[in-house]
């Protein structure tokens, strides 16, 4: 799966976090989790560790992972004959 190169690069995601004070670990921690549960986000979705992180940074994690998003809100459109043979 090849990532969009709209999403921020993993390099920038920890360099925001550290402006903010924080490692990914010591966030992790902080929160309630493991010390490498919030790298998880990092490399693959997960929606609880975007969520925590785009909150520190304080941006939308739409605008730091917006392919992820984007996948997320994908609505299939069906033919309808498919949709009338029911």
């Amino acid at each position: 799966m090849q990532k969009n190169s709209a999403d921020w690069h993993r390099a920038d995601i920890v360099a925001a976090l550290k402006k903010k004070g924080w490692s990914i670990a010591a966030l992790s921690r902080e929160v309630g989790l493991s010390s490498n549960t919030l790298k998880t986000a990092l490399e693959m979705p997960y929606l609880k560790g975007e969520q925590i992180i785009a909150k520190v940074i304080g941006v939308p994690a739409e605008q730091i992972w917006p392919s992820r998003y984007a996948r997320r809100k994908f609505q299939p459109i069906l033919p309808d004959s498919l949709i009338s043979s029911r």
